[in-house]
């Protein structure tokens, strides 16, 4: 059974970073994007970041975060820099087969984890 596991979650400063994690298990995901997304309390899940051969960011983030993999250990990170208040919601990973089409689209994604938490104080 495939399972996605986030960690690295918590409460940081404005200006402070965070790294999080995703362990993937059940299968392997080399050949998959790994993408991160976020929601906010009443908001839509949204778009952060997706790896294939390459990197992609929502502008939001852009110069922030930056994403990696792991395939060895089938896990995928997100560096946090320079949070800001705004960054504040749970982090979701995501699996989507394949590395072509869009990235940015929930839909397309076939697995996700629980989501981890994470809060930017002012």
């Amino acid at each position: 059974q495939v399972q996605l596991v986030e960690s690295g979650g918590g409460l940081v400063q404005a200006g402070g970073s965070l790294r999080l994690s995703c362990a993937a298990s059940g299968r392997n995901f080399k050949g998959n994007t790994m993408g991160w997304f976020r929601q906010a309390p009443g908001k839509d899940r949204e778009f952060v970041a997706a790896i294939t051969w390459t990197q992609y960011y929502a502008d939001s983030v852009k110069g922030r975060f930056a994403v990696s993999r792991d395939n060895d250990k089938n896990t995928v990170f997100l560096q946090m820099n320079s949070l800001k208040p705004e960054d504040s919601a749970k982090y979701y990973c995501a699996v989507k087969p394949g590395y072509g089409g869009s990235y940015y689209q929930l839909k397309l994604y076939d697995y996700w984890g629980q989501g981890t938490q994470v809060t930017v104080s002012s």
